[in-house]
């Protein structure tokens, strides 16, 4: 008899449940716990209050067939996604497959582009970002050490990623942080989304994803990792814009600015430290992202810690990890002295 069989009797559906469905024969545990039931000088069973299970889907099930099991639930969710998902692929597969192409660019170029050239490349970068010989040399020994390991090529395909997907997140995480910094509305409307992208488990983010495209397709993880990092700079250009000093706004509207002119003269600039920020942060969460999109085919440095646990290869994992963290420590580095010096200049007076 299920726990919950008195509910379904009392309210006369038993014959709407139909038959209770049968558990098969007691179980030896079953048996010591009935006997081990303490009652008290009333005769109440404490041990089944003790007991009692919550009244879930399956508990419910026990008494009543016609109750759906969570296992049913889970199906009609499956069933309802693999319904749409041919819809959805003539939709989503154009609009996303321009991210596909500049990944393979990207990828294709950094993979032929001979290190001699790749490197003073890298480090004019470096150069225009912080203008700072010490990071310079820090970035030169940890390039020159992953191409000392092997590991450069590795970490080249790794980087590409980065620079793709974070442009992407910029290019569109931007605008929208603007847009919701000059309108309420969508800022209410935006948070939860951005609420559930960050707090959702990384892997989550594929589990579509491998049900809608393809696992050859680059857009799969690159999808995944936009998804993942844009968020922070979404949040920090919104918060940026709405920390700037109302005397400020009040002062070019004084100088009669048009609403555009204010944001491009005004609130982006005095704005900068935050948006870059956020920028950093995004960089960051792109490579985190990209490590773990390696189980859906994503090239680079997650391949080499994928293999490592697969086949226990310790040092090889080993390695790989200490490949990520050169990365992240010189991104993050370049990114901060950059965001020091947009710091700097702006708090430069000007005349």
């Amino acid at each position: 008899m299920a726990t919950y069989d008195f509910v379904f009797e009392s309210a006369g559906l038993r014959d709407w449940c139909g038959e209770p469905q049968q558990t098969g024969p007691m179980t030896m545990a079953d048996l010591l716990a009935r006997g081990a039931t303490a009652t008290d000088s009333t005769g109440f069973d404490w041990g089944k209050l003790w007991a009692l299970p919550f009244p879930s889907l399956d508990e419910l099930n026990k008494a009543c067939a016609a109750i759906p099991r969570s296992r049913d639930l889970t199906r009609s969710l499956e069933a309802g996604f693999l319904n749409i998902r041919d819809s959805l692929r003539v939709v989503l597969d154009p609009l996303t497959q321009p991210l596909s192409w500049m990944l393979e660019w990207a990828l294709h170029i950094f993979a032929v582009t001979p290190w001699w050239i790749m490197l003073p490349l890298l480090l004019a970068v470096v150069w225009v970002a912080s203008r700072s010989w010490t990071l310079i040399a820090f970035v030169a020994g940890a390039l020159a050490f992953l191409l000392f390991v092997d590991h450069y090529s590795f970490a080249m395909q790794t980087l590409s990623i980065i620079f793709v997907c974070a442009f992407l997140c910029v290019l569109f995480g931007v605008p929208i942080g603007i847009a919701m910094s000059r309108s309420d509305t969508m800022q209410r409307l935006t948070i939860p989304v951005l609420d559930m992208l960050q707090t959702l488990p990384t892997f989550v983010y594929l589990i579509p994803l491998i049900f809608l495209f393809s696992v050859t397709e680059p857009k799969l993880y690159g999808i995944a990792i936009i998804l993942y990092a844009i968020v922070p700079v979404i949040r920090l250009t919104d918060l940026g814009i709405r920390l700037v000093d109302k005397d400020v706004i009040e002062a070019a509207e004084a100088f009669g600015m048009t609403r555009h002119q204010k944001l491009v003269r005004v609130q982006i600039p005095l704005a900068l430290p935050n948006i870059m920020a956020g920028v950093n942060q995004t960089i960051m969460m792109s490579l985190a992202m990209v490590v773990i999109a390696s189980l859906v085919s994503a090239p680079g440095l997650g391949v080499l810690v994928l293999r490592g646990i697969r086949n226990l290869e310790l040092g090889v994992g080993l390695m790989a990890g200490l490949g990520i963290v050169l990365l992240a420590v010189i991104l993050d580095r370049v990114t901060k002295a950059a965001l020091a010096r947009v710091n700097a200049a702006s708090s430069v007076p000007r005349h």
